[in-house]
């Protein structure tokens, strides 16, 4: 591969001329439809073809989440000191692998919840793998000023991919059965694996010594993140939405299909629907966050993620529900397609080249040891209460994290941040680079900031 390709610095330039950001974002993308595909099928196979309980299907929820949280600080470190690319490939090769013996065990009739189990925490340590490494090369693919419309567009699409892969996993599902339809993730873990082999920009120089020991590097980052207000702040809001959400979805399919009897057809269109509430959030982000601030656009995305579950909690089976649904998660996801591109961007702006791993890894770690908790109390509380009073905690959980944005200095903030020091230059190219443009100014930067991070993660 060429040593030395610019990133893509042009104030004009269109995103999509860049080819490595091409095939990043096709690989991503490809990834992002076949996990799709994966959400509609998974719960189909395990609660109408396995017959799992409330309780299993919340282990199945925690065990798929745990991996995140025991080793985000890990494959942060790794992806800051070692190829980022090359540890993206790694996991998408583990996760396919491992995905595929679900269809080959239903094949042979010898597919079990247990496996279902083994299958999510393999996957979900693959998946930690390659997710800290490819949210924290996006910024070595782009100049630090078109971050935002760069995370505008990667949302965007990736909601397009989530539309489209539910919608596929619906007709895979109706078609093939869920465990066959599992296939379809099998290959985009395939396609995400060649595309981002093909990847020829070169990652920031590792100016640490690979002898350093993993455990001090992990906690430069995490110093590193709490040392910084913003970067804290955002955290934290980062992981308290996230175990909202998490005792939220850990119980919203089992709802679906079972109290509101909805068809598993009828789901995977919900799903798709609301999916595109994520891509208008993602695109519309920078327009808004311009006119009225990256803090109170956020803010307010906060303060109406709440208002969206109230359909959940008043439904009852019926197609005028289901289409109520899908609007309450058109919004839903709208709010967080603006909020999460912005804050997204914001983290990666102001985090210097050498800990953008570890930044986000400290991100994922907190918010990813917040979803195996929340999916543990789902079970306990849908066991105990009922899985509505459990869904209508997690709705008034929704308000912690708008809580903890309106109570810091970030809420008031008007315009992106401006990056660090150390990411003002950049490489120089070489004969197969991108036409060069100069690097926008102070006023250009303003237009081009407000955009997103995952989930997912």
């Amino acid at each position: 591969m060429p040593s030395c390709i610019e990133p893509l610095a042009a104030a004009g330039t269109s995103l999509w001329r860049h080819r490595d950001f091409r095939r990043y974002l096709t690989g991503q993308a490809a990834s992002v439809t076949g996990s799709s595909i994966t959400q509609m099928a998974l719960p189909v196979l395990a609660v109408l073809h396995l017959d799992a309980s409330t309780a299993q299907v919340a282990w199945l929820a925690f065990l798929g989440q745990l991996p995140p949280a025991l080793l985000a600080l890990h494959a942060g470190a790794l992806a800051d000191r070692h190829s980022k690319r090359r540890q993206m490939i790694a996991g998408d090769l583990v996760s396919a692998t491992v995905l595929a013996t679900v269809p080959v065990a239903a094949a042979l009739d010898t597919l079990t919840l247990a496996q279902l189990m083994i299958v999510a925490v393999v996957q979900g340590a693959a998946s930690v793998l390659h997710d800290a490494a490819a949210i924290s090369l996006l910024p070595s693919l782009v100049d630090r000023s078109l971050i935002q419309r760069s995370n505008s567009r990667v949302g965007a699409l990736f909601a397009v991919a989530a539309t489209a892969g539910s919608h596929l996993g619906a007709a895979l599902t109706a078609l093939l059965g869920p465990a066959r339809a599992l296939l379809g993730d099998v290959a985009s873990y395939l396609i995400s694996a060649v595309c981002t082999a093909r990847i020829q920009t070169s990652e920031p120089a590792r100016v640490r010594p690979e002898t350093r020991r993993l455990r001090g590097e992990i906690a430069e980052g995490l110093r590193y993140v709490r040392g910084d207000d913003r970067l804290w702040t955002l955290t934290l809001v980062n992981a308290t939405t996230s175990f909202a959400l998490g005792l939220l979805n850990t119980l919203w399919a089992l709802y679906l299909l079972r109290a509101l009897a909805m068809s598993a057809t009828a789901f995977g269109v919900v799903l798709g629907f609301g999916a595109l509430g994520a891509a208008a959030g993602a695109l519309t982000a920078p327009a808004l966050a311009r006119r009225y601030g990256p803090g109170s656009m956020m803010l307010a995305a906060l303060a109406i993620t709440p208002v969206t579950q109230l359909p959940l909690l008043l439904a009852s089976p019926g197609l005028a529900w289901q289409i109520t649904l899908g609007v309450a998660l058109f919004v839903q996801l709208a709010c967080a397609g603006a909020a999460g591109t912005t804050q997204r961007s914001i983290r990666q702006i102001v985090t210097t080249a050498g800990m953008q791993a570890r930044m986000q890894a400290v991100s994922t770690w907190l918010t990813s040891g917040a979803r195996p908790v929340a999916a543990l109390l789902a079970g306990a509380l849908g066991t105990w209460v009922g899985v509505r009073p459990a869904l209508t905690a997690g709705a008034f959980l929704l308000l912690i994290p708008l809580v903890v944005l309106a109570r810091s200095p970030i809420r008031a903030l008007r315009q992106m941040p401006d990056p660090p020091a150390d990411s003002l230059s950049t490489p120089p190219a070489d004969q197969t680079s991108p036409p060069a443009v100069p690097s926008p100014t102070r006023t250009d930067d303003a237009r081009h900031e407000r955009a997103l991070g995952g989930n997912a993660s």
